[in-house]
């Protein structure tokens, strides 16, 4: 699944300003094109996390996986930019339901320690090969035609289902008792929406209205919902109590920065490539492509690195690699130099997810019992999505701050500077890390570094 929602990603973002072109939306429109599958993604992840555990993993990642072929079909057929941006939300939805399912069947299978360490790595390798394959057939596809890019999972989807029937064994799981939190599911989704349209709507009608302040109201009005049917319902979509351990919440806000930061600037940067500079969608998409191939290349070696280093530290590299190829794209021009700005940081930031996307992973799962690993799992996610809806929302703002639709090298400028300083509040949060990792009594040395940190 993996594979597919990174095929997905990098096929998309490189389309993004021919579906701008083609359907006639602004900027701001044009960003609900992937905070529709984002939100719909990230809203829902805890209850697909919390489904999984209790209707079995294999029944809910095959059903969600035929909804996401479905809505895929119908986002690449759609003439009507509304219509796509809800076929995109509807493909999020099934994305929540299969992620998690995923995810919990890897950590579930394999035993915490070296064995799931390595599984997990392998995971991130086929996002990573799921990517780089993507910027390429995006870049070629979107030559022929913008339709041909959102067309293209639904066959892979369909693979993966008939793989899925025959792998996947249909034994009897172990379920987690309980019921669903419909309240909470609700209550979290409606509050990341009208906070992102919030963001999206204030440059134009004033951070200090009437609407955007009381948008501002309703999504703290529905966060203090969502937190009090939370700690009053006898089975919450999350167990506050999960959020006591440090490492756990670290790897969420970590991929939280991560996702947000890079969803972000990659928004930035095809609106740079294509609609300032004039590049071509392959041109794009061979631009971007080091990162990938660095990710899908060093990433089956992450779960070894993992187990002699600890992901904390590697965690702390990856957040320095990040913050360090957002800056270097500070350098932005009109004429920019490939060896000096775009491939070496491009590559940074291939260092920057090799390290970091597998860590996270390892990181929140470890220490969970095996009847939350879909809670785990689905909280991480939607921290990671989450944050690219708000991120994205908040760069749009930026880009969009000075009226009208022309970009200018000062406002691109300005809309990385937000991923770049995310990623420094990244950096000091990851090092934090390192520092309850040395604060940990002599007594606990049977537990793993990658279990502590």
């Amino acid at each position: 699944m993996i594979f597919l929602d990174a095929l997905d990603v990098s096929m998309v973002g490189v389309a993004l300003p021919a579906i701008q072109h083609d359907l006639g939306l602004t900027t701001s429109s044009l960003q609900w094109v992937v905070s529709g599958y984002v939100l719909g993604y990230g809203g829902l992840l805890l209850l697909g996390g919390r489904t999984a555990d209790l209707l079995g993993r294999r029944r809910v990642f095959l059903a969600a996986l035929g909804v996401f072929a479905v809505a895929s079909l119908l986002g690449g057929v759609v003439d009507d930019g509304a219509l796509l941006i809800a076929a995109r939300f509807v493909k999020g939805v099934a994305a929540a339901f299969t992620a998690p399912a995923a995810l919990s069947i890897i950590t579930t299978t394999f035993p915490e320690g070296p064995e799931r360490n390595r599984a997990l790595s392998i995971f991130t390798a086929c996002g990573a090969s799921g990517y780089s394959l993507g910027l390429v057939l995006s870049g070629l596809l979107t030559e022929i035609g913008w339709r041909w890019t959102l067309l293209m999972p639904v066959p892979v989807a369909v693979i993966a289902l008939v793989a899925a029937l025959k792998v996947l064994p249909k034994g009897r799981e172990e379920r987690a008792e309980g019921g669903h939190d419909l309240v909470g599911a609700v209550t979290i989704t409606a509050s990341m929406l009208l906070l992102v349209f919030t963001v999206v709507q204030a440059p134009e009608a004033g951070w200090a209205s009437f609407q955007t302040i009381g948008s501002l109201v309703g999504v703290a009005a529905l966060l203090g919902l969502f937190v009090f049917a939370e700690l009053r319902t006898r089975h919450p979509l999350v167990r506050l109590g999960i959020l006591r351990s440090g490492h756990i919440v670290r790897a969420n806000l970590g991929l939280l920065i991560l996702m947000g930061s890079y969803v972000s600037f990659q928004f930035v940067a095809m609106q740079y490539f294509q609609n300032l500079l004039g590049w071509s969608a392959l041109g794009t998409a061979m631009a971007f492509l080091p990162a990938g191939l660095l990710v899908a290349v060093t990433s089956t070696k992450m779960g070894d690195f993992a187990d002699r280093f600890g992901t904390g530290k590697l965690i702390v590299i990856g957040a320095a690699a990040l913050a360090g190829g957002y800056a270097i794209f500070l350098g932005i021009d009109r004429t920019p130099s490939l060896g000096g700005m775009v491939i070496p940081g491009m590559i940074l930031l291939g260092i920057a997810f090799a390290l970091s996307f597998p860590s996270l992973n390892i990181q929140a799962t470890n220490g969970v019992d095996d009847d939350e690993q879909g809670l785990a799992s689905g909280l991480l996610n939607t921290s990671g999505q989450v944050g690219g809806a708000i991120v994205l929302a908040v760069v749009t703002a930026v880009l969009t701050s000075g009226g009208g639709e022309t970009l200018s090298i000062g406002s691109l400028r300005a809309a990385i500077v937000v991923s770049l300083v995310l990623a420094l509040v990244g950096l000091v949060i990851s090092a934090t890390g390192l520092r309850a990792r040395k604060n940990v009594p002599a007594v606990a040395e049977d537990v793993k570094v990658y279990e502590t940190v």
